[in-house]
Parts: structure tokens; sequence; C-alpha cells
């Protein structure tokens, strides 16, 4: 017996799948609380020139218990030739069939101010066709960064999250085996420090531009050493002249400039995941005058299947499997909710509820709301 239900808004036809759960996150923290909230620079922002570099290489694993790519990859194959002829082995590479070897990409973030000797943690994923990289052990990896240059090297055994077990009849896989980490398996050979003692300017970055925040940054470090050395040059960057500052060094600006704080004030917006029905919206966020209506129809189609066997001894007729369908419609009354000027994310998300709105009823609402022009706050769908 098979069933459908179909949920219809208006004149909407709309398939209904199994409700993901939803998260709202509100804060009953008012306007005025929220302005008077102090952060610490170092919490929104960045210096110029500080930053983490990405890292890549090409490898492969060994030790796998035939779980490896098989012989059609070609690519493995022919770095195994290569890597043993360099250890005095000649062997061809289209001769070769080795299911406990895995051709792998290695990747690892090279943090700023890095210096020879240093250890990374790098990540080993699958390139072929393996099926597991559980047990293996990354062989010696060169990282180059964008530049082309080899800045570390990577080896070790790698540690999985996940693993794959059966046949392909029947089997079982947790998480994903064909990603792998190396714990502390990368070693930084190249220095990449950056000298801060030829710096004359530092430029302090803002995460997130803001007007305002640059130019509150620019007055409370003019305050904190009781002159006019920092100049903000956009919504993002305010830059800091070294030589004015009368610090000792520029680690030392830099750290007193970190442990500064401002008054934070949270840009009004609302984040909707309509894949997973995952909403967030902040407590500053408030709506005009808007009334919602909300109501289903549900249609229910259930079909049942009969036999009809023909008589006993009967040299005519056969079996027949006879289908019964059963149709039922509900249709629920349209809910209202009315919200004055300058309502609270609170009094939305209650009126919502109230109604019986599931997470992606709530989705196409709020929506609706700011085409209408009743959400004064930046509406972000991912």
């Amino acid at each position: 017996m098979g069933h459908r239900i179909l949920s219809m808004k208006k004149s909407r036809l709309i398939l209904h799948a199994s409700l993901c759960a939803f998260v709202f996150l509100t804060s009953s923290i008012s306007r005025a609380t929220s302005e008077d909230k102090k952060v610490l620079l170092r919490d929104i922002t960045t210096i110029a020139g500080v930053r983490d570099n990405p890292l890549v290489g090409y490898s492969i694993v060994v030790g796998l218990n035939g779980t490896g790519d098989r012989r059609q990859t070609l690519f493995t194959t022919q770095t195994l030739a290569n890597i043993m002829q360099r250890m005095g082995v000649q062997i061809p590479a289209n001769q070769v069939r080795v299911n406990n070897v895995a051709a792998v990409f290695v990747t690892a973030s090279l943090p700023p101010f890095s210096r020879p000797g240093m250890s990374l943690d790098v990540t080993v994923s699958s390139i072929g066709d393996a099926k597991s990289l559980e047990g293996g052990v990354l062989l010696l990896t060169p990282l180059h960064g964008p530049d082309g240059q080899v800045y570390a090297e990577a080896q070790g055994a790698l540690t999985l999250g996940g693993y794959s077990a059966g046949g392909s009849g029947n089997s079982k896989m947790v998480n994903h085996p064909t990603v792998g980490r190396v714990p502390s398996g990368g070693t930084v050979e190249r220095d990449t420090a950056v000298d801060l003692s030829h710096m004359t300017t530092v430029s302090v970055m803002l995460r997130d531009p803001d007007f305002t925040a640059a130019k509150d940054i620019s007055a409370v470090i003019n305050q904190q050493f009781k002159k006019d050395i920092s100049t903000v040059i956009d919504s993002r960057q305010i830059n800091v002249q070294v030589s004015n500052s009368g610090t000792s060094s520029v680690p030392d600006l830099i750290s007193q400039i970190q442990n500064l704080s401002i008054n934070f004030h949270p840009p009004a917006k609302v984040v909707v995941n309509e894949r997973t029905g995952t909403i967030v919206m902040g407590g500053d966020v408030k709506l005009s005058p808007v009334s919602v209506l909300h109501g289903t129809l549900t249609v229910q189609v259930a079909t049942k299947f009969a036999v009809s066997q023909p008589e006993p001894f009967s040299k005519t007729g056969q079996t027949v499997v006879v289908p019964d369908q059963n149709v039922e419609a509900h249709e629920s009354s349209a809910k209202a909710i009315h919200l004055n000027d300058g309502a609270s994310v609170e009094e939305l998300i209650n009126g919502l509820q109230t109604m019986g709105a599931t997470a992606r009823d709530i989705v196409a609402i709020l929506q609706a709301i700011k085409a209408a022009g009743g959400l004064q706050a930046e509406l972000e769908v991912l």
C-alpha cells in the first residue's frame, strides 16, 4: 500500500518531506543594552599581512588493506613506479596492480610567523577510487605554496573519523573514510616570518566592514596614546603610525591596540538555510506593522491493493491485483498574527509557533515579510 501526502498552500501544490529541526537564536537583550556591549578589538579585527597561507601537495598512502585505488587509476601506478625508481627498483607502470596504495592530495595551513621545525596538522584526501584510507601511512610529501615554493613536508600515519566495512551487497559506512588527518605530521622547512621592525604603519582590518566601528576604533586608539596616530581609510581599514605611538616595538603597539575595547553595534540580520530549515535571527531585528495569514490544504491519497482470484478448478481467468484508491482532503482554517510597529523577534517567533508553522513555512513567511517591507534587517539565504 502506497501513501502520498500532498500539501497545497493557496493554489500551489508542494510535496511534504520529513521536517528538519530548526533553530532560532534570539536575544532577550534590548537595543539599549546591546549598544553598551564592549568588545575587544582582537575579536573583531585582524592585522594586515598577519594571516595563514594554504599549502598543497601530492603523494600516495600505502599500507591499506585492499581498499586502495584499482588498476584503472593510472596516475596511482605511475606515481608508485616513479617512487620505486628513486629507490633503485625498476617496475613497468602498466603492469602494476597494487590495491594497498591510494593517490592523495595533502593540504595544510601555514600559520603566520612560522619558523623551520614547527609542526603542522595536515589533511589527506583521496583523489582516486579508493574505498578507505583506514590504516594507511602517508609517504613523504613536499607541500607547496601558491608561488610554487616548498614550505613544508608531511609524512605519517593517518587518523580517520570513520570506517567502511562489508562488500558491495552488504556494507556499512560511518562518516567519511576517504579523508584523514596526520596530527603534527607536517614540518615547516622555510622561514615565512614577517619582519615587523621595518613597519612604519600598522593596518588594523575589521572582519566585517562598518564605518561606525572603524571610526570608534580610530577614536579609542587616539585616546589610548593621547595623540592622533590613527586614520580611518575606509569601512574596513584603520592605519596606525608606528613612529608617533611612542611604543618600544611594533608587537607592543599591536598588543596594546588589540586589548582596547569599543561599543559594538551588531547589524540587524536574519540568516536562513532553506536546505536544512535553519533560521538564525539577531535580537536587534525589528519589524514594521505586518499581518500574516497562514493556512494549509492537505490531500491524502491511500491506495490499497486487493487480489482477485478465479474460482477453484476454473480453467479460465487468472489472478490479478486490483487497486483500491481512497482520497481524503483536509483543509485547515487560515491562522493570522498581527505585529505592531517595532515588534521584536520574540513576538514574531511566538506568533509563528502559535500558528503551527514549520521551519520551511517560516522561511517562506520571512521572505514574504521582507518583500513587503516589513522586515527591517538584511535577509541572507544560504
